[in-house]
């Protein structure tokens, strides 16, 4: 069950990492990992990273690191990176309402 609320929805979590700020992809697994409690695999989080920037929901600005001061790629959400964000999010509390009996 925990699978199919995880990495089935892992662009939900990195889109919303990304609306409070840019970050990298080895960044974007670790911030996963500290503020929902796991761990996304390295490869799909780049496969879904990399279909969100082919859909234009996010985009790739190159930038130096504050960490290292190696220049990065930083995925940054886009306007309609950000709507989806919000749909998905109505998306989830209208079933979560639903399966509550919450009408």
């Amino acid at each position: 069950m925990e699978e199919k609320l995880t990495k089935e929805n892992l662009w939900l979590y990195i889109l919303s990492i990304l609306k409070e700020r840019p970050a990298y992809p080895y960044e974007i697994g670790k911030l996963i990992e500290e503020r929902f409690g796991w761990k996304p695999a390295r490869v799909t989080a780049y496969m879904v990273m990399r279909s969100l920037r082919a859909k234009g929901y996010v985009r790739i600005s190159v930038r130096r690191g504050e960490d290292t001061g190696k220049m990065r790629n930083y995925y940054e959400i886009t306007e309609s990176g950000i709507k989806l964000l919000e749909k998905g999010l109505q998306f989830l509390e209208k079933t979560l309402e639903s399966l509550k009996g919450e009408h």
